[in-house]
């Protein structure tokens, strides 16, 4: 371990995280998010991490999918601007994050993990992207290769942010080759982000997210979200925050808070047996109500505490 230590937010500081767009916004200064997804057995994972991309706000979303599931996708969403990952391998520039104009990048949702091409498409991006790109699914196993390793390790040189969000048995995979088993969860999440250079996103019934030196677990979930997909909309979510331009940690934290209130707010209406990913897609708009609200109930609680101290001063 190498001297991690918990932080927090509190209710005021996580809701002026929240992305509100100013009054002149355009699509363009919303963030663009690109999403490589989807090969062709799991167009539904890319289907479902676009459209909590959309919902949490991106401005312009893109996916770059296996070349079977352009049309599924689009007559998923209209809205998606559908390409195949042909068009990106083809390009040795990719979109790059600027001034005014943020983007990001999630790789792996719906990736087969066995399938050599899943490898070459995180490798190009990792190589090519010169904005943070989120690595998901089945992305996370050629993490495992000492190639991809050595990339992030660049990227993060550069200032490049690399985001990993894995489940523990991918956390296993590319834990196994760095020699880590047996760590307790953040102790494990925050070994990754030192080695990998890296923030790590650590997703169990408490989630931790760690770049090494700050750790924060997450505590608001759900059993409602152990479901199949439910990690597609999260990185999505997070993916969308990173394209708007918020601070890698932050975003982080905000997106998997908000995607635990969102599956939460679900589960009310629908109960823990009942939510699916795209219910909690649904709930996103409710958790970010909530989130305004706890912040205003938070104001309220300080202002009243100072007005009781004055009186008896």
């Amino acid at each position: 371990m190498k001297g991690w230590f918990m932080s927090s937010y509190d209710a005021e500081g996580l809701a002026a995280l929240l992305p509100f767009p100013q009054v002149n916004a355009h699509k363009y200064s919303r963030g663009k998010l690109l999403l490589v997804a989807g090969s062709r057995p799991y167009p539904g994972a890319a289907c479902l991490a676009a459209f909590a991309g959309e919902r949490m706000g991106a401005g312009y979303t893109e996916v770059y999918t296996h070349a079977d599931n352009v049309g599924k996708l689009q007559a998923y969403r209209p809205s998606l601007v559908v390409r195949s990952w042909d068009e990106l391998l083809s390009k040795d520039t990719l979109l790059a994050s600027r001034e005014g104009r943020p983007c990001a990048y999630l790789v792996g949702s719906g990736f087969d993990g066995t399938d050599s091409q899943s490898a070459h498409l995180l490798l190009h991006v990792l190589r090519n992207a010169e904005a943070p790109v989120l690595v998901d699914g089945g992305a996370i196993a050629a993490l495992s290769v000492t190639a991809a390793r050595a990339l992030c390790r660049a990227r993060h040189e550069k200032g490049l942010v690399t985001v990993v969000t894995p489940h523990s048995g991918e956390a296993a995979v590319i834990g196994r080759p760095l020699g880590l088993s047996g760590l307790p969860q953040v102790d494990y999440a925050e070994e990754l982000a030192w080695e990998y250079g890296a923030i790590v996103v650590l997703k169990g019934a408490n989630t931790v997210v760690s770049d090494g030196e700050h750790s924060f677990a997450m505590t608001e979930g759900t059993a409602a979200l152990a479901k199949a997909g439910t990690g597609d909309v999260l990185a999505g979510m997070i993916a969308a925050l990173l394209a708007q331009g918020l601070d890698p940690l932050d975003a982080c934290v905000l997106g998997a808070t908000l995607h635990a209130r969102a599956g939460v707010a679900a589960a009310v209406q629908l109960t823990d047996i009942c939510v699916t990913p795209e219910d909690v897609i649904d709930a996103i708009p409710a958790a970010v109500r909530r989130t305004v609200e706890m912040s205003l109930e938070a104001v309220r609680m300080r202002e009243a505490a100072e007005a009781a101290s004055a009186e008896e001063a």
